[in-house]
């Protein structure tokens, strides 16, 4: 289970990013209430969703569509949260429209798509509710991985999301046109 921290004052982006660069191998992250969210990362964890990024990162390279994100990479968000998905993808318009500023610090925006991997600190709800809060703050599509389960679930807005039960495939058409994730490698790392 990931540690939620309840703290006196909301913690700012910059404190955030101090304990980021500070605490390797933690990923921290803010709710739109305030709380703080620490979620450690192992080797497993981390090398399945490298994967997922390379797979996303080789898809982008060939279409030319967008930018990729790693799980480092804080976004803030409408609602007043900062997340950090294990992989993202934004449409280059998008990311263009940024300022130079903005596109150094915290994005102010929500990723077009978000992925997220399940490792041993979380739980499915916390995972879910996370992938509600991208869908509200903005998120056209959002990939749910479970590798334990050999589950993935597909949140698109106004929808119910689609379940796979141990999928070799799962494409992402409309919002990744052509992009099919691979999940042998990603259940397998």
């Amino acid at each position: 289970m990931a540690i939620l921290l309840d703290l006196l004052r909301s913690v700012t982006d910059e404190e955030l990013r101090l304990l980021s660069e500070r605490n390797p191998g933690y990923q921290f992250e803010r709710t739109a209430d305030g709380r703080v969210v620490v979620s450690p990362t192992g080797g497993r964890s981390g090398r399945r969703s490298g994967e997922v990024i390379g797979q996303l990162r080789d898809w982008n390279k060939r279409t030319g569509l967008g930018v990729v994100f790693d799980s480092s990479t804080g976004f803030h968000l409408p609602d007043g949260s900062l997340l950090s998905p294990d992989a993202s993808w934004m449409v280059q318009e998008r990311w263009e429209a940024l300022s130079p500023d903005e596109q150094e610090g915290f994005a102010p925006l929500c990723p077009d798509a978000v992925f997220e991997v399940r490792s041993p600190s979380q739980t499915m709800q916390e995972l879910r509710e996370k992938m509600r809060a991208y869908l509200r703050n903005g998120a056209r599509i959002g990939v749910l991985i479970d590798p334990y389960a050999r589950t993935v679930e597909v949140y698109r807005p106004g929808k119910e999301p689609e379940r796979h039960e141990n999928p070799e495939r799962v494409a992402l058409d409309p919002e990744l046109v052509g992009f099919e994730l691979e999940l042998g490698p990603v259940f397998d790392a």
